[in-house]
């Protein structure tokens, strides 16, 4: 109780309200569904202080979480709680660092290892580690635990404990995986949720912008200019796009660092650091990455893209708005992923709200009033400062009220009055757009990926034999030997005739508009959609399964999927 209060702690939050008391008066195992950042740690670390026995040198508790981040976070935790609990040891393991400092540690006799599942095992293996007086085992952020492939080292460390010990579940949602962990791993195990199930944080406002795909950099920066007080996580799909952002945004003059699994431990540690302590004000990371961030003042998480997964953005989002503070989390979307808007209003039961992406005149309005709002707010250390104003008021003398003013303002003001002068407006018009799709014709060709293609190679194909400057290319579908683009409808006579009776890689180029669809049955009852072009003499050409997809505005290289990468990603 002297350390809780130490460290600032007045009241329990609801998630301690419920499982504390269980944890302590009852023999039984429990299941803890609640999102991140609710106060889990102290939920399961304050009962299992209680409950050691700190002259007993062995394991006694074992918490596992899915990244060394969180891993090393907990533990941290455990040890301000446990800094007036003489005798009691608590061992992080992880990868990333060193065996021979982890078995000195674990040589001491701590009483509770929290540990990643992959270094854990590996322990195990190498008979490093003994789990047979295991009494209390916890799988912390297990969703994410299994979402990370590692299913088979969780249960290959549980069948090393014995069957006398209490389980402890936490996770922010139920997906089957947990709960067949949970059937088979758990005596009868009482459920305790904290919220609505798989819903977010009731402190976090929900914001989408709607934008083109080649101006998704160019949103990004406008929202951390209009947002002067930014401290928050730019969540990416991949670890390239991360710390291509990270190093665009370092370019740009903006306060960054990237977070993903291609850096050292000793990086991770240093940049994390670097964002504890606010010297940087952004931090790009991965989904992965991200777990274990016990930041609790974020004010937003900008999704730069879209997760796949619907749990994925209630994650996210749940790094801001923590421990009862309030929170924006923004996603920066094209016109095609607004339908997963309204299902992730079904999801975190919310209203998402579209905003309008701010104009150059708004962001110097936003900036101009926060640099007159810092200087109202500076603190003025009379002492120090008295010796210098004289010469200062000399040198300003000639001045009137009005100038020094203007001048003042204008010292921090200027670089964004002279970069937004000329700005355009990136909002996307909805309606133009929707009229725009309708002007595109479906073209089959005859080549494809086995001719080398890719979309980019496609167009430099199409602008080699069709000399037409502004006609636009929509979305490009390529199979093995076959592709099909859909092509501004004003130039499709030019672009027909541009093909007829040439060749490329040595093999001719035969190019038809697409007809529509059809669909028919497949032997078992399932349907398939072939598509048929024109004079064709009824033959059909299969949309392959798993074919990758580049959707774009003008260009279809800056769609939304890097094409070096996978439809599903391997997690870490």
């Amino acid at each position: 109780m002297r350390a809780i209060q130490e460290l600032g702690f007045e009241t329990p939050m609801p998630v301690q309200q419920e499982i504390i008391p269980k944890f302590l008066e009852t023999t039984s195992d429990l299941v803890g569904l609640a999102q991140t950042g609710t106060g889990k740690t102290a939920a399961f670390g304050l009962p299992i202080l209680q409950m050691i026995e700190s002259e007993i040198r062995h394991p006694q508790a074992l918490m596992l979480a899915p990244t060394r981040e969180l891993c090393v976070q907990i533990a941290n935790d455990l040890r301000d709680y446990s800094k007036y609990s003489p005798g009691i040891r608590i061992t992080p393991i992880y990868g990333g660092a060193g065996f021979q400092g982890q078995l000195k540690e674990l040589a001491a006799g701590p009483q509770i290892i929290v540990a990643t599942p992959g270094r854990m095992i590996d322990m195990i293996n190498r008979g490093n580690i003994k789990l047979g007086n295991i009494r209390f085992l916890v799988l912390d952020e297990a969703d994410e635990m299994l979402n990370m492939g590692f299913e088979e080292d969780v249960s290959a460390i549980i069948g090393h404990t014995p069957k006398t010990r209490r389980t402890f579940l936490f996770s922010a949602t139920m997906p089957n995986e947990v709960e067949q962990i949970a059937m088979k791993y758990m005596k009868s195990p009482e459920t305790i949720t904290i919220g609505q199930r798989g819903k977010g944080a009731s402190t976090v406002k929900h914001l989408y912008y709607i934008a083109h795909a080649r101006d998704r950099y160019k949103v990004l920066k406008r929202i951390a200019d209009y947002y002067p007080n930014i401290y928050g996580i730019v969540f990416c799909r991949t670890r390239q796009e991360t710390q291509e952002i990270a190093d665009s945004l370092i370019r740009d003059g903006y306060s960054a660092e990237a977070l993903h699994g291609d850096l050292s431990q000793s990086q991770r540690d240093y940049v994390m650091n670097k964002f504890r302590i606010r010297h940087l004000k952004m931090l790009v990371a991965t989904d992965v990455a991200a777990r274990g961030i016990d930041v609790d003042d974020l004010t937003h998480v900008i999704n730069y893209n879209m997760p796949d997964e619907l749990e994925i953005y209630v994650h996210r989002s749940g790094r801001t708005g923590r421990a009862g503070r309030s929170g924006i989390s923004i996603s920066i979307i094209n016109l095609k992923e607004k339908h997963k808007i309204r299902l992730l209003e079904k999801q975190v039961g919310k209203e998402f709200s579209q905003a309008k992406i701010p104009s150059g005149h708004q962001i110097c309005e936003k900036q101009l009033y926060h640099v007159i709002e810092k200087m109202e707010n500076v603190e003025v250390n009379e002492e120090e400062v008295e010796e210098f104003l004289p010469v200062i008021y000399k040198k300003l003398k000639w001045m009137s009220q009005e100038e020094l003013i203007k001048r003042f303002v204008s010292v921090e003001f200027n670089r964004f009055l002279d970069y937004y002068r000329d700005a355009g407006d990136l909002n996307v018009d909805e309606s133009r757009e929707a009229q725009s799709a309708n002007n595109f014709t479906r073209v089959f060709m005859s080549i494809g990926r086995k001719d080398g293609l890719i979309p980019p190679k496609l167009i430099g194909v199409i602008n080699d034999f069709v000399s037409v400057r502004d006609m636009k290319i929509g979305k490009i579908e390529i199979g093995d030997t076959f592709s099909f683009v859909e092509i501004d409808s004003r130039y499709i006579d030019k672009f027909t005739q541009s093909f007829k009776g040439k060749f490329y890689n040595n093999r001719p180029v035969r190019v038809d508009v697409a007809e529509g669809q059809r669909t028919r049955k497949k032997s078992g009852g399932s349907t398939r959609t072939d598509y048929k072009p024109r004079n064709s003499n009824d033959q059909g050409f299969p949309r392959q399964e798993g074919k990758r997809k580049w959707k774009s505005d003008n260009d279809p290289f800056f769609g939304d999927r890097n094409p070096k990468e996978g439809k599903k990603r391997k997690r870490f």
